[in-house]
């Protein structure tokens, strides 16, 4: 059986994240006994950390906490990805700790696995406002005029990689890059990679606050834009 190791970036995420991993941990038996639930919660001030290390104590035990990490997002992305890779999972599928993607919908990815290098989720209904499906819309016309990609949707917390396919591009960010997953899309649309988008639905935020908003959100994409610059002039 094929080793899969489903990952999760957290921070202050105490309102979802016991039922979340409840939801998502039924999934791991598709894979090997080495499979595994991996969570960042680095940077956490609330009782994450402490949730997860008592649910892995009481009936849990191929779940994890990954502490070792940056706070932010995207570094938190980068880190699982490749502790995924190092720890000998055959596929990573990364989504997120705040209850909004549904683990019924990850069945179709995982029987699709074998004919893909990566299967991307798009979200045709977005439960997390307009302004965010706005913001989607103008972060793949930006792909699509720097890299001359067209994608459906580059940025889905549902995202399904074969390891060794995903390590040939893990190289190329810096530890503290914000948008890995953008740019992962770019990566296997520009060198025409083997993937495939699926429909996925897209709930609102099950409880707390989301860390990131509208003004973060413009000022990674400001950022966004020279580092759009910088790996272009890396891609042949």
């Amino acid at each position: 059986m094929d080793t899969l190791y489903i990952v999760m970036p957290a921070y202050n995420e105490e309102e979802n994240i016991e039922a979340v991993i409840k939801q998502w941990y039924p999934v791991l038996s598709l894979g090997s006994a080495d499979s595994r639930l991996v969570i960042a919660d680095s940077g956490s001030q609330d009782k994450t950390n402490a949730i997860i290390n008592d649910l892995k104590e009481n009936g849990y035990p191929q779940l994890l906490a990954y502490s070792d990490t940056l706070k932010q997002h995207g570094p938190k992305v980068i880190a699982l990805y490749k502790y995924a890779i190092e720890h000998g999972a055959d596929y990573v599928f990364q989504t997120d700790s705040d209850g909004q993607t549904d683990p019924a919908e990850f069945t179709e990815f995982w029987e699709l696995r074998n004919g893909y290098d990566a299967i991307f989720g798009r979200r045709v209904k977005r439960g997390d406002g307009k302004s965010r499906a706005f913001v989607e819309k103008v972060v793949c016309f930006l792909l699509r005029l720097y890299f001359g990609v067209k994608v459906k949707d580059a940025n889905a917390p549902f995202r399904l990689f074969n390891t060794k396919v995903l390590d040939k591009y893990m190289g190329r960010f810096k530890e503290d890059y914000n948008l890995p997953n953008i740019m992962l899309t770019t990566f296997y649309a520009y060198y025409h990679e083997n993937y495939c988008f699926r429909d996925i639905s897209f709930k609102p935020r099950q409880g707390g606050a989301n860390s990131i908003n509208i003004p973060k959100i413009v000022k990674i994409g400001w950022k966004a834009l020279g580092d759009f610059r910088s790996f272009k002039k890396t891609m042949k």
